[in-house]
Order: structure tokens, then sequence, then C-alpha cells
């Protein structure tokens, strides 16, 4: 099992969404051999989603999930939300998906994931 974090794209919902208004929920699965996923302190971010149009970065922070020290392999699924997006040109529509990376305590930095596309409408 890797010490560096893995993580696998689940789900994005819904399909459609209303700009500013809906918001965006992301399903991934993490695995993580040696379970030091997770920050207890709330200025370290280590949840990374980009906005593959315009590059926008979103960070979040995942709590710690196993006890410092312990060297436990972690498993399971997080829901990531995203408030409200826009569209970033004149249309009225526009499609849009997410790049999604962790990193552990120790800065490991997991693969990169991709969502499958949703459409945003004004």
């Amino acid at each position: 099992m890797s010490d560096t974090p893995i993580i696998d794209f689940i789900s994005i919902s819904p399909t459609t969404v209303q700009e500013y208004t809906d918001d965006i929920i992301i399903t991934i699965s993490y695995t993580d051999g040696d379970g030091d996923l997770g920050e207890n302190n709330p200025d370290i971010n280590n949840l990374f989603v980009e906005d593959n149009r315009n590059g926008i970065e979103y960070k979040f922070r995942i709590p710690e999930l196993s006890p410092s020290g312990s060297t436990i392999t972690i498993e399971g699924n997080f829901n990531i939300k995203i408030n409200g997006s826009g569209i970033t040109n004149s249309s009225t529509s526009q499609q849009v998906n997410y790049a999604i990376y962790v990193k552990d305590r120790a800065g490991n930095k997991s693969n990169i994931i991709t969502t499958s596309s949703i459409t945003i409408q004004k």
C-alpha cells in the first residue's frame, strides 16, 4: 500500500446547475497507506479543486482522519461542495469540469483526477 494518497472520481451532481444559485457536489474516494491524510490545523489546506475553465483553485481542509503517529491504511469518500459557480464567458450556458488532488501531512501529493462535465446555465 502506498504512503502517497490515491483518489478516484465517483460523481458530480447535479448535471445542470443554475448560475450562482445551485451548489455542485463532487464525491471522491481516497486511500492512504500510512493514514496521514487530513489536518487538524485550520490554516492548512490539503484538498484542492481547480476549475478547468479559468484555473481558479478552491482550497479545502480535510480534517485529521486517523490519530497522529499511527500508520494505518485509511480509505473512504469525501463530498466536496462548490458554492454557486458562474459562467466565465458571454454565453447563456457553459460546460465545466474540475481537477482535484489532495496532499497528506508528509507533503505527498495524490494523483490528479478530473470530474465529468456539468452544465452551468443562466
